[in-house]
């Protein structure tokens, strides 16, 4: 099938020695295991975007240091339209802040597309014994450190909205990283970790038959394809907003990127390649700001993330969610 989505983005290339050479295959680099969020959605678009470029599309997952790594390769890479970049709020964002990187997410990539944002959910393995936020929030006062929860790297959207959970609650979790969404998942489904904050597509297919348990979704609003999970805020923990976009991104001074514009017809085929099709693609009202404020606090000092700034949100909205004093109070 044809997508818009992917003939937008082989015009996008059309400069490009990917174009020129339309049997060289184009490498789009994943910061994480097979099996995530991340890694589906590349292979989903990868396939659109195969049949409308007419050139192969591989997906190489390079997993560690919370997706920086992967990064850096895409960063290094020549900018010939040949490598680009799947990246996410954890590998742009949370893991800049913390991680000391040779790069600089700002200055040495270029923005593609803005790709569907997805709620996170925080969910349990099936027999865990607290069934809602509430009980959970009684279970881990009462057992301090107890309950194991997954996160995908030091600075992703889960851990940092684990840490925000701790200090709106006074509890505390025993944090087990990852190398990617899908590892962290069946480790939940088997039963071998307690709760993991997680994109919600990705729980969605463990929902139905209880081989998971979902206690809330961390936005204002109910996710529509599971409206029976309440929202944080009807949980109990006001103000827990958080959303995982997606984006691609090209080596700096690649040809045609556009650098930021994209179109509406690009974000409604960029929903239909989404698995399940359950997560939203940002209109125009997002494209400053593509997630809600959030504060996160680590061991007593406070964070704050002014602008969860996307691939397409203004240079100085992006410029603000790099605050230095973010990498200073994880580390501290």
């Amino acid at each position: 099938m044809r997508t818009v989505f992917a003939v937008a983005l082989a015009a996008a290339l059309g400069a490009t020695g990917a174009q020129a050479d339309p049997s060289a295959p184009i490498t789009v680099i994943v910061g994480f295991a097979p099996g995530g969020p991340t890694d589906t959605l590349a292979r989903i678009i990868t396939e659109r975007m195969r049949i409308s470029l007419g050139q192969p599309l591989i997906v190489e997952n390079v997993p560690g240091a919370t997706g920086t790594i992967a990064i850096g390769r895409v960063v290094r890479s020549p900018p010939d339209g040949r490598t680009l970049s799947m990246g996410n709020w954890t590998t742009h964002v949370g893991a800049p802040a913390i991680y000391p990187i040779a790069y600089d997410v700002l200055r040495d990539l270029e923005p593609v597309s803005l790709l569907p944002i997805a709620p996170l959910l925080i969910t349990a393995r099936k027999g865990f014994l607290a069934n809602d936020i509430q009980e959970l929030i009684a279970w881990l006062k009462a057992n301090p450190g107890q309950a194991t929860a997954a996160i995908v790297g030091v600075g992703s959207s889960g851990h940092v909205s684990l840490i925000d959970f701790e200090k709106k609650t006074g509890t505390r979790f025993q944090f087990v990283p990852y190398r990617g969404g899908g590892p962290a998942m069946n480790d939940l489904v088997a039963g071998q970790i307690d709760v993991r904050p997680t994109e919600a597509s990705t729980a969605l297919p463990y929902l139905p038959s209880g081989k998971i348990k979902a206690y809330a979704v961390l936005a204002k609003t109910r996710w529509v394809a599971a409206p029976d999970i309440p929202t944080i805020d009807e949980a109990g923990v006001p103000g827990l907003h958080i959303a995982l976009w997606h984006g691609l991104w090209a080596p700096k001074n690649t040809p045609g990127a556009p650098a930021g514009r994209r179109s509406r017809s690009g974000n409604a085929a960029a929903r239909k390649a989404h698995a399940g099709g359950a997560s939203r693609a940002p209109q125009s009202r997002d494209r400053e700001v593509v997630a809600d404020h959030q504060s996160s606090r680590h061991h007593g000092a406070v964070t704050s993330i002014p602008a969860i700034a996307g691939p397409t949100a203004s240079e100085d909205a992006r410029k603000r969610a790099y605050d230095p004093a973010i990498s200073k109070s994880f580390r501290e």
